[in-house]
C-alpha cells in the first residue's frame, strides 16, 4: 500500500528535488504540490517531474486528494501556517525548514496530538553520523569550535544543523577550555557562541550546498570531523525514510537520528 503524499513548497530548488525522489519511489504517491508562487501551473513545467499535477497555492490542497503526509521545505512563516494546518486536520508531517525557534517547537508540540511530525535540521545520513560522532569525542578533548558554509541564498545562521550539533556537543561534555581571546580586532571575528560556550562561524559563499566541520582540540592533537553535501539529492534517502517512518513515532520528533536509532 502505497502512502499519498503532498509537497509544501514545491517549487523551489529543494521542493523539486523532494518531488522528485517522491515520484521516484514505488511506495509513495505524489498527490499534492502546494506552492502560492507557482498556483496553476503545471509541475512538470517547473520542477521538471513527470507528472500532471498543477500547483495549488493553499494547504487545504493536501485535504482534498487525501495526502497522508505532508513534506515541508520551505521558510519559517509559511511553514507554521502550514504544519499548524497538517496538525488541526490529523496529517503527518515531515519537516526540512529551519529557523524554528524553542517557541515555536512547544507551539507544534502542543499542536500534533492527532497526527506526528518529523523535524530535522538536516536529511543526510552521513550529517546525521557527523554529529554522532562529534557527540562521542567530545569528552575526550578539552576545546571545541563548528564551522559551517552554506549556500548563498540561505537566509538563517547559524544554521539548524550546527544548532542542533552545539547542543549535542554541550549536553555531552561541559568540560572546555576558556576562550583566551581579550582583544577582537574585527568585531564577530571570533564567531557566535552558542550552548556551552562553544563557538560556532557561519560562512555563506555561493557554490556551496551544505557542509560543517566540528574541529575538536587537546594537548597536542586535533580531530576533524565533517560533512559535504555536494547535491540536494544526498538529503533524499532521509526524506523518505521519514515519510515512511513518521507514523510511527508519536507526536513531535526532532532529529533523524532518533529514526536511526542512534
Amino acid at each position: 500500500m502505497t502512502i499519498r503524499v503532498g509537497v509544501f513548497g514545491a517549487g523551489g530548488r529543494m521542493g523539486s528535488t523532494v518531488c522528485q525522489a517522491v515520484a521516484d519511489d514505488p511506495d509513495l504517491d505524489l498527490v499534492a504540490a502546494v506552492d502560492p508562487h507557482y498556483r496553476g501551473i503545471d509541475l512538470r513545467t517547473v520542477t521538471g517531474v513527470d507528472s500532471e499535477l498543477r500547483f495549488s497555492g493553499e494547504p487545504g490542497a493536501f485535504g482534498r486528494v487525501g495526502a497522508e503526509v505532508v513534506i515541508d521545505f520551505s521558510t519559517r512563516d509559511p511553514s507554521m501556517g502550514n504544519l499548524e494546518w497538517c496538525a488541526s486536520e490529523g496529517v503527518h508531517a515531515v519537516v526540512g525548514t529551519t529557523g524554528f525557534d524553542d517557541a515555536d517547537v512547544e507551539r507544534l508540540r502542543g499542536a500534533f496530538t492527532s497526527s506526528n511530525c518529523v523535524i530535522a535540521p538536516n536529511f543526510a545520513i552521513g550529517a546525521v553520523l557527523m554529529m554522532h560522532f562529534a557527540a562521542q569525542a567530545a569528552p575526550y578533548f578539552d576545546s571545541v569550535e563548528v564551522i559551517e558554509l552554506h549556500h548563498d541564498q540561505k537566509v538563517d545562521a547559524p544554521s539548524g544543523t550546527a544548532m542542533l550539533t552545539l547542543q549535542k556537543l554541550a549536553e555531552a561534555s561541559g568540560r572546555w577550555s576558556e576562550d583566551p581571546t581579550e582583544n577582537e580586532l574585527v568585531g564577530g571575528s571570533r564567531g557566535g557562541e552558542g550552548p556551552g560556550g562553544i563557538r560556532v562561524h557561519s560562512l555563506r559563499l555561493r557554490g556551496l550546498v551544505a557542509h560543517q566541520e566540528v574541529l575538536l582540540g587537546a594537548t597536542g592533537q586535533t580531530l576533524s570531523i565533517r560533512h559535504d553535501s555536494i547535491d540536494r539529492t544526498s538529503f533524499m534517502p532521509g526524506v523518505v525514510l521519514a515519510v515512511k517512518q513518521v507514523g510511527d513515532h508519536p507526536g513531535l520528533t526532532l532529529g533523524l537520528d532518533q529514526l536511526l536509532g542512534l
